[in-house]
């Protein structure tokens, strides 16, 4: 039997960034909900850039189980902790100093490796396997959640358009020593691992991303990095965006929903662009 085509995506958007955030803090707490009754622990995998200032709105957030986050990060740049470049000090500073899941459910980097970039990523995903290979047979590690954000040339994570690393199969973390902008030494989860987590979620704000929201939601042939990201069934994807990112995607927004399997994501999608269908007809009538 043929694998199941992934779902298509989930189009949020908001008025103000800070609905945005509230809405995001909400679908992240739903989701945690969701991955503690089903499998006992919540997993989750953050990005760095100006997702970290989108999380937020996770403090002060009532019924997390915060015992049950085990938070790891999408990619990292080759720099100590502490450093304004690495991913994990952004989302401290962000959120996760605010909020208290045990510091041994934080997975870091090993800040002892960061001359060698084979050792960093090796050891990195080495905490990957040690992970989830207990609980998960599968081929790669299944995340209840990866946040990701929208580079400047459609990258997210560290893989960018055109890089070898877009290819690579069988790693779960490679690095790479060439990113073309900020810290060119980096490790990142590669994109099988980005495509087998049950929610993909991309964040983005600010009316500088509107072209590039636009080009991965209205023209994903072209095979943009974040268009690459389409959870393989049952996973999903979802695009939380500000009005100033949206202005210019013709892809349908969805009326914003706790969406929890692909029949419903078909559904909302279908129904929005229906939606949209009409009010294009109505507004050719005028």
């Amino acid at each position: 039997m043929p694998p199941q085509p992934p779902a298509p995506p989930v189009f949020y958007s908001f008025p103000k960034v800070d609905v945005l955030q509230d809405s995001l803090a909400n679908f992240v707490v739903k989701a945690q909900r969701d991955a503690v009754e089903k499998r006992g622990k919540f997993t989750i995998a953050l990005s760095r850039g100006s997702l970290a200032a989108n999380l937020k709105g996770l403090v002060g957030q009532e019924n997390v189980q915060w015992d049950k986050w085990e938070v790891f990060f999408c990619d990292e740049a080759a720099v100590p902790l502490d450093s304004e470049d690495s991913n994990y000090h952004s989302n401290i500073l962000s959120f996760l100093s605010d909020v208290p899941i045990p510091a041994g459910q934080i997975h870091t980097i090993d800040a002892n490796l960061l001359d060698d970039l084979e050792e960093l990523a090796d050891q990195y995903e080495k905490q990957l396997i040690d992970h989830f290979a207990k609980s998960n047979a599968a081929r790669y590690p299944t995340f209840d959640l990866m946040l990701l954000g929208i580079g400047p040339d459609g990258e997210t994570a560290s893989l960018f358009p055109g890089h070898e690393l877009l290819s690579e199969r069988d790693a779960w973390v490679a690095y790479l020593d060439d990113a073309p902008r900020g810290p060119k030494r980096r490790i990142t989860m590669t994109l099988p691992v980005l495509t087998h987590c049950y929610r993909a979620v991309f964040v983005v704000s600010g009316n500088e991303k509107a072209e590039m929201l636009h080009a991965i939601l209205d023209r994903p042939e072209e095979g943009l990095p974040c268009s690459r990201v389409r959870p393989a069934s049952p996973g999903l994807v979802f695009f939380f965006a500000d009005s100033e990112a949206a202005g210019l995607t013709n892809y349908p927004p969805t009326a914003f929903r706790w969406i929890d399997n692909e029949k419903e994501a078909e559904e909302a999608v279908a129904a929005a662009k229906r939606k949209a269908a009409r009010r294009a007809a109505e507004e050719g009538e005028e």
